[in-house]
């Protein structure tokens, strides 16, 4: 398959378009490398060393995969350093130095019995993951799978496939045993297809949109029942009240909380609510720094949001603003393409008011298309942060403390930020309820998804 850079719209290189066949193998790989146990079986110091290795070559290499990335799917390259190979070496750190850290546990039982709860690898472990961070989000899944015990099968998206397979390339360098992490490349509708149907593979993890999250679970059901979990989409609330400690920094952190990576980040705060005493006022502040927003090249150091990842994600994008024009919305700044004469595929940063009805306000954009809605109080805060199907992230900015703690319990979100946008890392688990999914990244409690556990009842 050919390689589009977003950058110039132009050939970038081509990566192999994996066959159903092509899946096959690389599951019999991943279930010959588990079976003989050269990973699966080794002690978990073993694994820690392994696992440390490969941080230290993501490290060493960073640079470098920060521009491959840049130069597949747009991210400016100032976010792209920190988000990509910074995380993706931090998370495998963090499950690195877990590994000989999760215990098993001893029950509570008569002194004639004794009860062991045992964690064990589950297998084969398939992940799916998207375009916007492939890196940090196939790390997300690589990392807690791989400290556990398992073999791995990848699929990274047709559109940014290459910062995952130098991955695999330094997990080999680092000493990984042949078998245990599989990368296969190819299209959804066949390489995609032939991971969720395949009846050897016993966990498929997921993050992208919620149409094909409903079609992995119908594969599950239709092949061998393999637990699947799923990271979908968002359309997470971001609350102003008057009462928020620093309304400047509220504006530039809310913006640049969606406007980073054109707003193509799964928890972006793409639904801006203001309390109506303020509403024009930062309204009007927002659409300001979003109209100075620098965008461009993203292997420009000066860049501040880079390009979008494809030209059919841009259509996407510029149908939306249109589409709120013809509902009624009110533009203030923004809502064309921009740099056409480059070859590549940029947006302007748009801002318009819209009310809780308009599509703009309900449906999951992933572009840089911020929708601002006023409310009167906490009730009706809530009552509009909570209409919609999804429950991904959220933030909520006040000094009321009281009030912090209420819009916590309040908002259906598995992530609530207070009085700040994005941040949270390693130790804190990130995941969605509603239709955002089931099922965590991160923390300690990833690990829960990539282990068996296993009852031994023992009468002395």
């Amino acid at each position: 398959m050919d390689v589009i850079s977003p950058i110039d719209g132009k050939k970038l290189t081509t990566i192999s378009d994996a066959s159903a066949q092509d899946v096959d193998l690389a599951v019999k790989a991943a279930r010959t490398a588990f079976e003989k146990g050269s990973w699966s079986k080794a002690a978990p110091g073993e694994r820690k060393k392994v696992l440390l290795r490969v941080a230290e070559l993501i490290e060493r290499d960073a640079l470098e995969l920060a521009v491959l990335g840049v130069r597949d799917n747009g991210t400016e390259i100032t976010m792209a350093l920190k988000a990509e190979p910074g995380s993706a070496a931090a998370t495998f750190r963090y499950y690195a130095e877990a590994v000989d850290k999760v215990y098993g546990e001893i029950a509570p039982t008569p002194e004639s019995v004794l009860g062991l709860v045992h964690r064990e690898p589950v297998g084969v472990v398939a992940a799916i993951v998207p375009w916007n961070f492939p890196m940090m989000i196939g790390a997300w899944k690589i990392a807690p799978a791989l400290a556990a015990g398992n073999s791995v099968v990848l699929k990274p998206a047709e559109g940014a496939s290459l910062t995952l397979l130098k991955l695999a390339a330094l997990c080999a360098e680092a000493g990984l045993p042949d078998g245990v992490l599989n990368i296969a490349t190819g299209r959804g509708a066949v390489t995609g297809e032939a991971i969720g149907l395949h009846g050897d593979i016993d966990v498929l993890a997921f993050t992208g949109s919620g149409g094909i999250g409903r079609r992995l679970l119908e594969y599950s059901a239709r092949s061998n029942l393999k637990r699947v979990y799923l990271e979908l989409g968002g359309k997470s609330p971001n609350i102003i009240f008057a009462d928020a400690p620093d309304l400047e920094q509220a504006a530039r952190i809310s913006a640049y909380g969606l406007f980073r990576n054109s707003g193509q980040v799964c928890v972006a705060g793409s639904r801006l609510l203001v309390e109506r005493s303020i509403h024009e006022e930062f309204a009007e502040r927002i659409s300001a720094i979003a109209a100075k927003i620098k965008v461009g090249d993203p292997l420009l150091l000066t860049t501040e949001s880079g390009a979008i990842s494809s030209e059919i994600q841009l259509e996407k994008d510029l149908a939306f603003a249109g589409q709120a024009l013809s509902e009624g919305a009110r533009l203030r700044t923004g809502g064309g393409r921009i740099l056409e004469e480059s070859g590549g595929f940029y947006m302007q940063p748009t801002v318009f008011d819209v009310t809780p009805d308009m599509t703009l306000a309900r449906e999951e954009v992933f572009g840089p298309i911020l929708s601002v809605i006023p409310f009167k109080d906490e009730a009706e805060a809530l009552r509009i942060a909570n209409a919609t199907p999804f429950g991904l992230a959220s933030a909520v900015w006040t000094a009321n403390l009281s009030r912090a703690h209420r819009m916590v319990r309040g908002i259906k979100a598995g992530l609530v930020h207070v009085n700040t946008y994005g941040g949270a890392d390693n130790t804190v688990p990130l995941g969605g309820v509603r239709q955002s999914g089931n099922g965590h990244d991160k923390s300690l409690h990833a690990l829960d998804k990539y282990h068996n556990l296993k009852t031994a009842w023992i009468q002395l």
